[in-house]
């Protein structure tokens, strides 16, 4: 982080990886359906990477903190990159890329043997 760079102290302070992991947990059950596992702190601090298995991308997600942006990237293991992305909107950035489908609801009722009432 920015802020060990300029020697500042950051003792007591949240990781990168930590930071992004308390932005995953605002929307738990998104987060639950993308079968979110593994996760771990990237080098240097960088961010945070995890295994997830959703309807649209099954592999390695990272979470990349821009510093000189104050944004985010996310990467997948397929080479596809959604940079500048703002905290608020990463949930819903990540669940484009890898569950959310167009048929959303069709497909967890078909995957899961849900019938409608």
């Amino acid at each position: 982080m920015a802020f060990v760079s300029l020697g500042i102290n950051c003792e007591g302070i949240l990781s990168m990886a930590e930071y992004i992991m308390a932005i995953l947990r605002t929307q738990l059950m998104v987060v639950f359906s993308w079968g979110f596992y593994k996760p771990q702190r990237l080098p240097n601090d960088a961010g945070l990477a995890f295994e997830v298995d959703g309807f649209l991308y099954q592999g390695r997600v990272e979470v990349v903190y821009n510093d000189g942006a104050d944004l985010f990237e996310v990467h997948l293991s397929d080479g596809r990159v959604e940079a500048d992305v703002y905290a608020d909107c990463l949930v819903d950035v990540i669940d484009g890329l890898v569950e959310r489908t167009d048929d959303y609801c069709e497909r967890v009722k078909k995957e899961y043997g849900l019938i409608n009432r």
